[in-house]
Parts: structure tokens; sequence; C-alpha cells
């Protein structure tokens, strides 16, 4: 899910310089103020880059705080909104879930509080998205949680690929990342058809946007229970896909198959542990662009292996028999 992380150092000093000549309401500041949100939406040193996750850790609660800030002042700015949506889904899934993911049962309270942080960063996230789609689509988010009809007939009117995509998915990601974290809760998991056919769609207009990101989501989206619209055969096909856009080059879909499917069944092991060492065998220097979200992902599949007989209990039991 870590795809797209951008934090616009240049454009959020500037920002942070400019923000108190701006003060006060008037249409011309207001304006100048929407013009400083874009920029730092849309411009700047790309975070996925960096090698030094702790570095950039420390950064995300200061931009999405900034952000918000903006928001305050502009908003209906739609690039702000999806950009902070975006940056409180990957902060959540990187820093939080990912951090749980890596501490194991072992520590079950830490576990459970690093979950309800991420399920809340992924609400706060989709609260923005939701926003977002309501600016281009006049209250179109009521219609997405209604009937099956109204839901399905809104989910119809995104249809620009240049404007709509970026906007889909991470509505549908911040959303089914809550949805994956919060299947006790009905009031959330009631959602999924919705987050379904959001994601659905963001796929038929641009499949391979941004490097495979929606069939990576996808592999998540259908790892969830069948009586949740899940389904391993329609993963295994995401996966795949996903793997030959990214030329095999992202360790992403081999850990989320490996979570979401090979966790469901104690034969599944072997195939768990090579999807993990596969992950690990890609070299983050391959891909530069993404070489963040390569060392995340990596650390993370590196402590699920070292967790092996704690995932899979029924089959370590057997070997040892």
């Amino acid at each position: 899910m870590l795809r797209t992380v951008r934090l616009p150092y240049r454009a959020l000093i500037a920002a942070v310089a400019t923000l108190p000549l701006l003060a006060g309401c008037g249409p011309l500041k207001r304006m100048a103020i929407n013009s400083v949100a874009s920029s730092l939406a849309k411009t700047g040193t790309s975070a996925t880059s960096d090698n030094d996750p702790e570095l950039i850790e420390a950064a995300f609660p200061y931009q999405i705080k900034l952000q918000e800030g903006l928001l305050d002042i502009v908003p209906h700015n739609r690039d702000l909104l999806v950009s902070t949506c975006s940056l409180s889904v990957e902060f959540g899934y990187a820093f939080y879930q990912g951090k749980a993911d890596i501490l194991g049962d072992a520590h079950r309270d830490e576990v459970i509080e690093l979950h309800q942080k991420a399920l809340d960063m992924y609400l706060r996230g989709r609260k923005y998205c939701l926003r977002a789609l309501d600016q281009r689509f006049k209250n179109v988010s009521g219609d997405l949680v209604k009937d099956q009809a109204t839901m399905e007939r809104a989910v119809k009117r995104f249809n620009n690929k240049k404007k709509d995509v970026e906007m889909l998915y991470w509505t549908a990601a911040s959303w089914g990342a809550a949805i994956a974290l919060a299947k006790d809760k009905p009031e959330i998991a009631i959602d999924f058809p919705s987050v379904r056919a959001i994601a659905d769609r963001a796929l038929a207009l641009d499949e391979s946007w941004n490097k495979g990101a929606i069939h990576e989501l996808m592999i998540t989206l259908d790892s969830l229970p069948a009586m949740l619209g899940g389904s391993p055969e329609r993963a295994k096909k995401h996966f795949d896909r996903a793997v030959e856009l990214q030329h095999g080059l992202s360790p992403g879909p081999y850990v989320a198959y490996a979570l979401g499917i090979d966790t469901q069944d104690p034969q599944n092991k072997e195939d768990f542990v090579a999807k993990m060492k596969l992950a690990l065998a890609i070299d983050p220097d391959q891909d530069p662009d993404t070489r963040l979200v390569t060392i995340l992902t990596q650390r993370r599949a590196k402590a699920l292996l070292e967790q092996i007989d704690t995932i899979f209990p029924s089959a370590a039991a057997a070997h040892q028999q």
C-alpha cells in the first residue's frame, strides 16, 4: 500500500514561510493559500526513494498536521484532500500496522494498541478522500453507503481516468484497510461492497496505474472472507499481474499474498516461506524510486519469517510429532 509517499520538503518550507503573510479570509489571500496547498499536495521530493525509515517516520506527522491546517482554511481543495488522505493511510500502514506485524503475538497488548492507531489513521484518511469525492461529484459519498442500486449508480459517475483514479484508489485503500482491521466492527465492515465497487472502478479505468498498485490492493481485498466478497482465486490473478507490472522489483505483492491468502490454510506454510524469501531477495536499489517501500516491506517479511511457527502453529506441531 505504501507506494506514493510524497513529503515535499521544498514546498513545505515555502508554505510555512508564506502562511503568516496570508492570514485573514479575503478572496485574494484564499486564492494564494489554495495555490500553496495545491503545490504542497502535488510537488516535491519523493520520500519513497529515501533509505532512512526513521527519518521519514518522524516527518510524516508534521506533514499531515500542516496539510490539515491548510484544509481548515481551504476545505474544498481536492488535491490537498487526496494528498492528506494518502499520507494518513501510508503512515498508518507503514508505521503502525507494520510495527504490529513485526512485533507479532508475543506482544499482544502493543499489537492491539498499534492496530487501533492504524485503524484511526485509515478512518482519518477515508474522511478526507470522501470529502474529495464530494468535491468532484456532489454528495456522492452519501450514495455510496445506501442500497446496492444507488451505490452502483454512484460508482458509474467515476469516469475520468486522469482525474478519478488516484482519488478512487486512496478511497478504496483507506476504507478497505479499515475493514481489514475491523472485521469485528459491523458498522465498518458492512461497507465492503462499496469499497469493492470503488476499487473495481479504479481498476477498470487504469489497471496499470502506479506500477500495479490497484492490483496489489485487490490482493488484500480478495484475502477477506468469502462472506465479505473475498476470493483466493482472484487474489492469485491480481498477485500475478502486480508482479508483472512491477517487473518483480517490489516485495509488496509477495507479502500481501502470503499474509492474506497463505495464512488461511496450514498447508500453505511452504508457499508462505517461499514468497517471503522472494520478497527478501529483492535489491532495494533496483528500483530507487521505491527504495523506502522495499526496505519497510522487507523488515516486515523478515519478522514474519521469524514468527513462522506462531503463524502456522498446527504445521509446527505436526512437524514435531
